[in-house]
């Protein structure tokens, strides 16, 4: 799995407890076709011998500019996958090797390019390691449920130091949340069988985007592989885990939860078509909140000076924005590579991702981190349990909004908890821990449907507004950042208490926003 961000994703994984493609256009010939075909000039021959991959054009949104260049993909031996005609997005196949650079000579046509520099076949997520699945002995587990039935909490909730980091605990006498929200996990997918999620699951509100077009049929959400597609299942539970008596609790156990799938199977990649058609499925579909714990492969910044990552950058940011303007909030994972995104200059030496990388030096504030650092979407570090910075955690001045718990096997708790990663849900009835920013995003977004839930008319940034005004900042460390003592994990924090590189603006507080 490529872009969890351990492997692309935003997540790294512990203990089980439990794409973007690209699109490139075609070149719509500027002679107007009302004459007859016989006093036409000849169209040039299409080279079609090369591998056959994916694009997305960005055009205008008008409905003659949409015929013109669907009809230019075409006859540049291209083939209309499905046309996003709202945002202007089209994508597309060809095997033109030519197919981008003609159709960006198109008039309407604004960016265009490939999702991926590896052929099509039949990621990047945000964790950090492998899961390890919950082992608990008998004595282990009378112990926890005898706990769990003495204080009214669910069987595996001592375990979740995470909840009490952010008063999730206490919110959840408070108010759980409400039935009329519903947070979209844009991932893996999510196995809706488990008895922690299927009490709180929207299937009217999810999906398979995988090949750029959206899928509802019955369990097409599901994972592909359970063993190995488990990101999506872990932090559906961290965001609404049922209080059923039954295994963990989310943030906002009381919220509906969908899956958008859009992870390819086998590599698992979140290629830039699969997530624009997650995002406007959630708009279309009513979702208030998303949670995007990955990044868009194959590239985990997008810059503006190449065409392919500009057009993958222009795609989602358009599509991200329309979830935004109706009325969806955009979480997304900041990233496990230690990296100061507010830097002069970074070292990606992992992009592309689904070939042969190739080490680049880039500049954060232009080449972006998709969609985490699109315009509007809220931006989460993660934190420890002892509400630290995650040894690798991103970072940076203004490049963060909010923190909150992701895990960190540096930062160890007390009993019973004893490990410093999340637990949550794993496909198949499971609990596992995954440490990564992935885990953090969820409890941010579990976060916003609490603010949804106590503010329903609230807008998108509103609710933004809400999360960094309510989250409690612990400043920047007194002492230098050296999690491992060996400066593996070194960092430097800057900014102000109210206000810094390491927690943006703090790490959030699920009891205040059912409060406020």
């Amino acid at each position: 799995m490529a872009h969890l961000r351990s492997r692309r994703r935003h997540a790294l994984l512990a203990a089980p407890v439990g794409l973007a493609l690209t699109a490139s256009l075609g070149f719509l010939p500027g002679a107007a076709s009302a004459a007859p075909q016989a006093d036409a000039a000849p169209q040039a021959a299409v080279t079609t011998d090369g591998p056959l991959l994916s694009y997305v054009v960005n055009t205008t949104t008008d409905r003659g500019t949409l015929g013109k260049v669907k009809k230019a993909v075409i006859r540049a031996g291209g083939t209309v996958v499905v046309s996003y005609d709202k945002i202007g997005v089209i994508v597309a196949h060809s095997k033109n090797p030519e197919f981008a650079k003609t159709l960006r000579a198109v008039p309407g046509v604004e960016s265009a390019g490939a999702t991926r520099t590896a052929p099509l076949k039949s990621a990047a997520t945000t964790e950090y390691g492998k899961p390890e699945k919950l082992k608990l002995s008998k004595d282990g587990a009378r112990s926890l449920a005898a706990g769990s039935a003495a204080t009214g909490q669910e069987p595996l909730e001592g375990l979740q130091w995470d909840l009490g980091a952010i008063n999730a605990d206490k919110a959840a006498k408070v108010n759980p949340g409400s039935k009329n929200v519903t947070v979209a996990v844009i991932d893996t997918g999510v196995d809706d069988t488990h008895p922690d999620i299927a009490p709180n699951f929207s299937r009217s509100q999810s999906a398979s985007c995988v090949s750029g077009k959206a899928d509802t049929s019955a369990g097409a959400w599901r994972p592909f592989n359970p063993d190995e597609d488990y990101h999506g299942t872990h932090v559906a539970g961290s965001i609404a885990a049922a209080r059923n008596g039954v295994g963990v609790a989310g943030v906002a156990p009381g919220v509906k939860v969908s899956g958008i799938k859009v992870s390819t199977p086998k590599d698992s990649f979140f290629y830039a078509e699969s997530v624009v058609c997650a995002f406007v499925f959630a708009a279309d579909h009513g979702v208030e909140v998303t949670n995007n714990s990955y990044y868009v492969d194959p590239w985990m910044f997008n810059c503006p000076d190449n065409a392919d990552q500009k057009a993958i950058a222009d795609a989602v940011g358009r599509a991200s924005k329309y979830a935004q303007d109706k009325g969806a909030v955009n979480v997304a994972s900041a990233g496990n590579s230690n990296f100061d995104l507010a830097a002069k200059e970074i070292t990606d030496a992992s992009s592309p991702n689904d070939s042969t990388p190739a080490s680049r030096k880039i500049d954060p504030k232009k080449c972006l981190d998709v969609p985490a650092q699109l315009p509007g979407v809220v931006t989460v570090a993660a934190t420890g349990v002892k509400s630290q910075k995650s040894f690798y955690s991103n970072y940076g001045l203004n490049a963060v909004d909010v923190a909150a718990p992701g895990g960190d096997s540096y930062q160890v708790p007390e009993l019973p908890a004893k490990d410093g990663r999340i637990l949550s849900t794993m496909p198949g009835g499971d609990w596992g821990y995954l440490q990564g920013t992935s885990m953090a995003g969820p409890h941010v977004a579990g976060v916003a449907a609490l603010m949804k839930s106590a503010h329903p008319k609230a807008s998108p940034q509103e609710i933004q507004w809400l999360l960094k005004a309510q989250a409690k900042n612990p400043g920047c460390p007194t002492t230098a950042y050296d999690p491992d003592g060996k400066g593996s994990w070194k960092a430097a924090c800057t900014g102000t208490k109210h206000n810094n590189s390491f927690y943006g603006y703090g790490i959030v507080d699920a009891l205040a926003a059912v409060q406020d």
